[in-house]
């Protein structure tokens, strides 16, 4: 029988093998998964509870907000603010950052960035819905934190990684050691590494666009989708597949090669989702896991946040399918 290997136990091995993950930050990567579970569980149940639908409120995306997304944007609160290795929060619920007020939050080395229920218009029919997360460390600590702190590029990051909810619960994590992801295994209770040093294939088949907003994308998105759609030898060369939770598209195209494309619209011009809490956290994922990501011209990575919400358009997947959707914007 072979050996399982938990969450818990591999991050203490990493840290061993890699002395600057600290046991700070191990107990941080913990108290996500801990919430996680927490969350888990309530979508497992929701059908069977008050918990789904909407609570007549916008968050601060002008987005109808879910009751889902409140029970986890708070589940996420409390279990870092009890941690205290978290100084404070930037949440696509909250319009400010959060600043904890744990017995150990002020001494926090670490902020968090995060989408606590990304792809939420999903939870009532039942389709993969996630969390995202990005980690940041603080240059000084003992002082207050201000919202500054958390205006950096995404190579600052210190680990990311994405809860999946779906017909098993998965964590997929990088510290900046590869790319691994835990299955959840409801029996005893734990994550267990189920996909260790994750590799996305260089390329693949698999397209994801809203194609409804085709007329309203940039030419070269058009362009690239056209195509996408050509066919070879009387067989289509690739294969659209949109649900619209960015978690389930992105963990699909990851693991079996694909691009995934959110671009600026007329109604988005600066593009739909947002740098620090989904994009930068999925670009390091995918560039750890041998991918690529870029908002059409320039790495990800290498943008510098100026605001808690900024918008930015999003090429990511496979590096070779990319790079042609880049010379397709290039080009146009």
């Amino acid at each position: 029988m072979s050996k399982i290997t938990t969450l818990a136990e591999f991050i203490t091995e990493q840290q061993i093998l890699k002395p600057e993950a600290t046991g700070n930050l191990t107990r941080l990567l913990y108290d996500i998964s801990i919430a996680a579970k927490i969350v888990n569980r309530e979508i497992n149940k929701a059908g069977l509870v008050d918990i789904l639908g909407e609570i007549g409120d916008e968050n601060v995306q002008g987005e109808s907000v879910k009751k889902l997304d409140i029970y986890a944007n708070d589940a996420f609160i409390s279990s870092l603010n009890a941690g205290g290795q978290c100084a404070a929060i930037a949440s696509e619920e909250n319009e400010d950052i959060i600043v904890l007020d744990g017995a150990n939050a002020e001494k926090g080395r670490y902020l968090v960035c995060m989408d606590p229920l990304d792809g939420s218009s999903n939870i009532d029919v039942n389709v993969s819905v996630g969390t995202i997360f990005s980690v940041l460390k603080r240059k000084e600590t003992n002082v207050k934190v201000t919202e500054k702190e958390f205006f950096v590029a995404g190579t600052e990051q210190v680990a990311a990684g994405y809860v999946i909810y779906g017909s098993s619960t998965m964590l997929v994590y990088t510290t900046g050691n590869g790319v691994n992801g835990f299955t959840l295994d409801p029996s005893i209770g734990e994550f267990c590494l189920s996909h260790p040093n994750i590799k996305t294939p260089l390329n693949g088949e698999i397209f994801s666009i809203n194609e409804a907003n085709e007329k309203v994308m940039p030419e070269g998105v058009r362009k690239y989708a056209q195509f996408c759609h050509e066919t070879k030898d009387g067989k289509r060369t690739h294969t659209a597949r949109f649900m619209g939770s960015l978690v389930a598209d992105f963990h699909r195209n990851m693991l079996k090669g694909g691009i995934y494309i959110y671009p600026n619209t007329n109604a988005a011009p600066l593009g739909r989702l947002r740098l620090l809490y989904e994009c930068s956290p999925l670009a390091w994922i995918i560039e750890e896991a041998g991918g690529k990501a870029s908002d059409g011209f320039k790495r990800i990575l290498d943008i510098e946040a100026s605001d808690l919400h900024q918008r930015v358009p999003f090429f990511i997947g496979s590096t070779e399918m990319v790079e042609k959707a880049e010379k397709f914007m290039q080009d146009n």
